[in-house]
């Protein structure tokens, strides 16, 4: 059931990345990115107010307990992860290609997989450590592919921002299987909703005031109102939510879960290719192959 829930997650992301390009486009980072916390603020807020005033039973997959700060205080540092990472992540879309950042996200299992064996004490096995070295020259071809675009990925603030963006991903990822393990599999045991619905809400207080800051400090900056902007929220929050669900299961396994996810380069380098109509996309085709092999080796060696 959560291989099923996995996949159905990557394809929403692959429509979330697509939407947050086209929002981006002409427009400012800090204001797209404080709505769309508002509006993933603004999906949770019934289940939320209908939990607490007993509008939905307890043994509802909706259901959001009430919960102290014992509980809080792990999801504002969750929060803070996913609002790095989204920051680094928004400026890099805007001023990069699709069919670049796709494949550099695509490679956040391998992050993760690094990550787990730094932080879990975790070791490679043969299928791991070929994934890993295809993704390692997946990303190396991929920048020879950026410098037909004239993107320089040792020197190019936005690449160094895509990279930043995926390893807090990585984090991410790391810490929210800590957040939804059970407690005798050694995480917190919480629930999906909680974290869901509070992550958003603290990350959409954290983004008001980056937005004061910015308002104060920098010239106004240009928001055109498009339809794509909520879609970034509605397709995130149901990415999202099949995601915490699949983790919640105790035989879920946050690395291939992860790898499943970042299949959602798939729909974003097509659709990126199809309607933004960006260049050089055989020799990213390639890079992108070599990525999405190391995904399967890295499936193969964690099975």
């Amino acid at each position: 059931m959560w291989l099923i829930l996995a996949f159905t997650s990557a394809a929403l992301l692959g429509f979330y990345d697509v939407f947050k390009k086209h929002a981006l486009k002409a427009n400012d980072v800090v204001a797209v990115l404080t709505l769309n916390t508002l509006f993933g603020s603004l999906i949770f807020l019934p289940f939320v107010l209908l939990s607490a005033t007993g509008g939905l039973s307890a043994d509802s997959l909706f259901f959001v307990p009430v919960c102290g700060w014992e509980v809080h205080k792990y999801v504002v540092l969750k929060a803070v992860i996913v609002l790095g990472s989204w920051l680094c992540g928004y400026f890099a879309l805007k001023n990069l290609p699709l069919t670049i950042v796709g494949p550099i996200n695509a490679t956040r299992p391998v992050m993760v997989l690094l990550g787990a064996i730094f932080v879990f004490g975790e070791r490679l096995n043969l299928y791991q450590w070929i994934g890993v070295l295809c993704a390692i020259f997946g990303f190396y071809l991929l920048s020879r592919s950026g410098k037909k675009e004239g993107i320089d990925f040792r020197h190019n603030r936005w690449i160094v921002l895509a990279v930043l963006a995926s390893a807090l991903g990585a984090v991410s990822a790391l810490y929210d299987k800590f957040l939804l393990a059970p407690v005798e599999s050694g995480g917190r045991g919480l629930n999906p909703m909680v974290v869901q619905s509070f992550f958003m809400f603290y990350q959409f207080l954290m983004m008001s005031v980056v937005m004061l800051v910015f308002a104060s400090a920098l010239p106004k900056q240009k928001l055109t109102w498009k339809c794509s902007i909520p879609l970034i929220s509605i397709f995130l929050c149901a990415a999202d939510f099949v995601y915490f669900y699949a983790l919640s299961f105790p035989e879920a396994l946050i690395a291939v879960v992860s790898m499943i996810r970042r299949g959602s380069v798939l729909v974003s380098f097509f659709v990126g290719a199809l309607v933004f109509h960006e260049k050089n996309l055989r020799y990213k085709a390639i890079d992108l192959a070599l990525v999405l092999l190391s995904m399967v080796f890295l499936w193969l060696g964690s099975t």
